[in-house]
Parts: structure tokens; C-alpha cells; sequence
């Protein structure tokens, strides 16, 4: 009787698990495999919205959860988030004992669940690798995970030259586009007034959906930023907002103060939610006039929906961008003339014609089948360094 293949799919946030979720559909509808979900971070945090119950509630098992209690976003707690991750995904994988390891991404969290894979000799397939945020200490968690990963799936032709430059071989790197666009091709969206009846929000003449987190590498600079947009903000007319709270980086809960303060002042103007979830998320990106902020969303997802994106700062500086991507650095004044820029004739005669440089949507089943090519059980992770001469 053939053995079926045990793939462990690793989710630490709602956001990933939005983009996961298209793999985590072709992975349960393979006969050959089996699916294994560990949970982890803001997932079990009830300051981000316990988003594990979304998953639950798309009648998807949950095998492991890892709490790495997410209490204080500072330095010292982020590491000591970290070394409890560390403990929580050994014992998971010796529970699971899966084929391969995917992770997606950056963060914390998955460094350290892709380090307890790599030590315990699990093969691993990363979603993402390659990209550049100069502006966060995710850069490098995301190439430190390359260098231990067997398999590469990258979002764009670029993306999968700089995973070959880090020494990986060309034939264990394939580029498949961004994964959450699978999403936008699949998911039925919710209409306008949908939408408004499940989030308790009426769009406005102008809307705004704003997701701004914390510059890791700078110091201190989150509530000072952060203030400046909503200055810009707070002079508009006849414009409501959309808030989307942070992920659990380094001082991210004072911008999510922040958030709370200027949306109880200002109910009528706007809302705020720790979670949307993908549907959700996705039909709001559909109906508001732009997004703002420093999301990896507004850089790969926006611009499907031919929406503007008003980028602000360094944290997403480096990422390839579609021309819909309007930069500005985070100081008042270049944020309102942002704003005032995304309403002109110019940008909309633009929009008309974007091309997402991230693909069209048909990721997810293609990094299955390669998963079902590559997985052998007790294959050697012994990589030598491949020197592109």
C-alpha cells in the first residue's frame, strides 16, 4: 500500500493564512497527502483576535498549536517568543513527524519553526524567499530561512535570481507568482452591501484602508510615523477609514493605541479590526479608493484590484512594485500630497492599465505538484553552494 506523504504547513498570522489557504485546499484534495497544520503567534493571541477560530471555521484541522506568548512586543520579548517557539515546533515535529516543513515568509516565528525543522532534519519549502524589506529585521529571517530550506517557491522572476545568487540550486527554485493572488482569482467576493452588513462599516462618498506596521530596524520611530498619517488623515473630507491593526512586531502595540484612540474619537470616521479575515479583506481591498500604509498586501494584492497603494517609509523599500505603488516618505506633508495624487486624472488613467508584476493567480497547484515530485522520504538535505559563474 503506498505510504500517503505528510505535508506540515506552518501559519502564524491571519495574513499568511489568507495566502496559505489556496495550498492548504490542494494539499486536503490530494488523495496522495496529508495535510498536518500547526498554529502559532498572533493565531492564539487574543489581542490579535484568536484567528485560529477563523480556520477552525473553514472545517480545516488544526494538528499542533506552538503559544509563544506574544505579551510584550519588546526586544527581549520578541526573543523570548522566539526561544519558546523554538521548544513548541521540536515537540510538534516529533509528534507529527511530517515529510516536509512550508513556511511563508519572514517573521519571527517562522524562523524559529524553520529552525526546529532544520535541526531535526525535516525538509523544508519556503513561499516568498528572495525579496527585499530593507526596512525590517524580517530581511534577514527571510534569507537566513532560504539557506535552510530544500525548496524555494518565489513570487517573481527576480525573486528566484536572488535565491540562486544565495547559493541555492536552480533546480530546486521555481517562481509561481504570489500565492495569495490565487485568492482573488478563487474566492467569490462579498458585494458592497455584504460586506457592510458583516463588519459593521458603511462606505462613505471616499474610503480609505490603512495597515501601517512598525519600522523593525529604526529606533523608536513608530509613534512619531504614525502620528504624521494620521494628521494627513484627520484633514480629510468627506473620507472614511479603515484601520487593520498590526502584526506583533517590535513596538506595534503603540501604534495599535494609537488606532483605538483616533477611532474612538472619531467613530463616524472610521473603524478598526484586529483581523477581516481573507474574504473580508479582499472585498474591502475591492471597494476603497486606495490603500495606505507599509503592508506587503498593498505592494502584491492592490494592484489586482487595480488599486492605488500609498507606500510610506522604508519598510517595504526594495520590493519589486507595479506602477499603481505611489512612495512617499512618512512626514505629513508628502502623505497628504500622496493622498491628493491617488483622486487625479493621472493615476486613474493609469490604473486602467497595471500590470501585476506578482502574476495572475495560479501559484497554489503548481507548488503541490512540486511538493509531490520532491518529497522522498529520507532524502539528504546536503546542499553544496551553487556558484553561478
Amino acid at each position: 500500500m503506498k505510504m500517503k506523504k505528510k505535508i506540515c504547513v506552518v501559519t502564524g498570522s491571519r495574513a499568511e493564512y489568507g495566502l496559505l489557504f489556496p495550498l492548504i485546499k490542494e494539499i486536503l484534495s490530494d488523495k496522495d497527502l496529508v495535510l498536518q497544520l500547526i498554529v502559532t503567534g498572533m493565531h492564539l493571541s487574543k489581542e490579535f483576535g484568536c484567528t485560529y477560530k477563523e480556520i477552525k471555521n473553514d472545517g480545516i484541522k488544526i494538528d499542533c498549536k506552538v503559544d509563544i506568548d506574544l505579551g510584550s512586543d519588546t526586544p527581549e520579548g520578541i526573543s523570548n517568543a522566539m526561544g519558546l517557539a523554538m521548544i513548541g515546533f521540536a515537540k510538534a515535529y516529533k509528534k507529527l513527524n511530517p515529510d516536509m516543513v512550508v513556511v511563508l515568509g519572514d517573521r519571527f516565528e517562522i524562523f524559529s519553526a524553520v529552525t526546529s525543522a532544520y535541526v531535526a532534519k525535516i525538509p523544508i519549502a519556503h513561499l516568498h524567499g528572495g525579496e527585499v524589506t530593507e526596512g525590517a529585521i524580517d530581511d534577514a529571517f527571510r534569507h537566513c530561512i532560504t539557506k535552510m530550506s530544500y525548496l524555494h517557491f518565489t513570487s517573481a522572476i527576480e525573486y528566484r535570481n536572488r535565491v540562486i545568487q544565495l547559493g541555492e540550486s536552480p533546480n530546486r527554485v521555481f517562481n509561481v507568482g504570489a500565492i495569495g493572488l490565487d485568492n482573488i482569482k478563487n474566492l467569490k467576493l462579498l458585494t458592497k452591501s455584504e460586506l457592510e452588513k458583516q463588519i459593521g462599516f458603511v462606505f462613505g462618498k471616499k474610503n480609505l484602508l490603512v495597515t501601517y506596521h512598525p519600522v523593525t530596524l529604526e529606533n523608536n520611530t513608530s509613534k512619531a510615523q504614525f502620528k504624521n498619517i494620521l494628521d494627513a488623515l484627520d484633514k480629510l473630507k468627506d473620507t472614511k477609514i479603515i484601520f487593520t491593526k498590526t502584526n506583533a512586531d517590535t513596538y506595534g502595540k503603540v501604534i495599535n493605541k494609537m488606532i483605538d484612540g483616533y477611532v474612538q474619537k472619531k467613530p463616524s470616521k472610521a473603524s478598526v479590526y484586529a483581523s477581516l479575515g481573507k474574504l473580508r479583506y479582499l472585498s474591502t481591498l475591492k471597494y476603497v479608493d486606495a490603500v495606505i500604509g507599509n503592508s506587503s498586501s498593498g505592494i502584491i494584492e492592490a494592484p489586482s484590484f487595480k488599486v492605488p497603494t500609498i507606500n510610506i517609509g522604508d519598510r517595504q523599500k526594495g520590493r519589486i512594485k507595479a506602477d499603481s505603488i505611489i512612495d512617499c516618505s512618512p512626514n505629513k506633508k508628502e502623505i497628504s500630497k500622496a493622498i491628493s495624487k491617488i483622486y487625479s486624472k493621472s493615476v486613474s488613467n493609469k490604473l486602467k492599465h497595471i500590470v501585476n508584476p506578482y502574476g495572475c493567480g495560479q501559484a497554489a497547484k503548481r507548488i503541490k505538484e512540486e511538493l509531490k515530485r520532491k518529497i522522498v522520504r529520507g532524502i539528504s538535505l546536503k546542499k553544496e553552494f551553487y556558484n553561478n559563474k
